[in-house]
């Protein structure tokens, strides 16, 4: 997994704001920031969520914090996990992006469907039944 994730995930402590990770998102021109407590993973907030779990339910992003709106059921692989364990994960959850951890669960990367893309040589009907997969809400 070393080799196609994107290393380096930009995270953010559980109790952040939504208008924080917003902002990080922005300036980082990334779709979701890991959520931490004390250094570990503990969810993941995308775009997508602070529209709909927050902006759609009119919830002040200055206020809520990280932890009232992340995905905090995830899945993950290691570093040294395959890219076919990495696509079985992304079908079974419905899920884009993986998390990827050491074995204290601190986040070392990041891959996305687009990195398994990329890298892996998948092929177009499998992006596109994890891409057509309902969304997690």
């Amino acid at each position: 997994m070393s080799d196609v994730m994107t290393a380096r995930p930009r995270s953010l402590p559980r109790d952040a704001t939504l208008h924080e990770a917003a902002r990080l998102m922005r300036d980082e021109d990334i779709g979701g920031v890991l959520v931490t407590v004390a250094g570990r993973l503990c969810g993941m907030v995308t775009d997508r969520d602070i529209v709909v779990r927050a902006l759609a339910e009119d919830r002040d992003p200055r206020i809520i914090s990280l932890g009232e709106v992340c995905t905090a059921d995830l899945a993950t692989v290691r570093p040294d996990d395959d890219t076919a364990t990495a696509v079985r994960l992304m079908r079974e959850r419905a899920v884009r992006r993986l998390p990827v951890v050491d074995e204290s669960r601190r986040p070392v990367g990041v891959v996305s469907l687009g990195d398994l893309a990329i890298n892996d040589g998948l092929t177009a009907p499998t992006l596109e039944e994890i891409w057509r997969a309902p969304p997690n809400v």
